[in-house]
């Protein structure tokens, strides 16, 4: 078991939880943050540049193993790239809810993902943190918020990055991937028994960060 800590802030699509793991990591002061989402999201992105089809399981494993990724601040590099706006995409979304069941797959990531615990701490925003890559994390968040608040958002942050979007589509693209998130057979989305479910359907980022560091303070004064 490692001694360093790690906030575990797992949830569905457009819970939030990318935002407030990054601010969460600037207010502590060095911590690092991995947003396993993203990790997923590249590996449909090259995915789709490659041709690669959802259903062959195999090259999907073998393009996650071998991502040229690293992250810089909020922005994510793929080969030299910056592809932070590319993976938000639906296209690229919907495919990577498809694809990340995929057991060989997400082996493929899960060391990939824990090589990302460095001194002094992580940050960790996936859907899987608490349950299976991080258990032995010291806080784990399960943060949630309603189906038609998360469309809000993601139609908002698509918007303000002049991507056109659809509020109708938006609410059927996020409740078809909360059904796929969370009735599939390896590592399904749920709380971990340990987790604070925390509903943010009406805080504020701010709020809801806040929130998290609460929790993470009364943690560390009783350690």
């Amino acid at each position: 078991m490692s001694t360093i800590p790690v906030i575990a802030i797992d949830g569905p699509t457009a819970s939030g939880k990318g935002s407030v793991a990054h601010r969460v990591a600037q207010t502590l002061g060095g911590w690092s943050v991995l947003d396993s989402g993203a990790l997923y999201r590249l590996t449909a992105l090259v995915a789709l540049r490659r041709g690669i089809a959802a259903e062959d399981a195999w090259a999907l494993a073998q393009a996650a193993g071998s991502l040229d990724v690293h992250f810089h601040s909020e922005c994510i590099f793929l080969e030299g790239e910056d592809a932070t706006d590319a993976i938000r995409q639906e296209e690229v979304g919907n495919m990577a809810s498809r694809i990340a069941g995929y057991p060989d797959l997400r082996q493929a990531l899960l060391e990939r993902q824990r090589a990302f615990r460095v001194a002094p701490g992580l940050v960790a925003d996936g859907r899987d943190m608490g349950t299976v890559v991080f258990p032995d994390a010291p806080l784990k968040v399960f943060l949630v918020a309603a189906a038609e608040a998360r469309a809000q958002r993601r139609y908002k942050q698509l918007i303000d990055k002049g991507i056109s979007a659809n509020m109708d589509d938006l609410l059927q693209d996020l409740r078809a991937r909360d059904a796929r998130d969370t009735q599939r057979a390896i590592a399904p989305l749920k709380p971990a028994e340990d987790a604070h479910v925390l509903d943010s359907s009406f805080l504020t980022l701010d709020q809801t960060v806040q929130a998290v560091l609460k929790m993470w303070k009364e943690i560390s004064a009783s350690n």
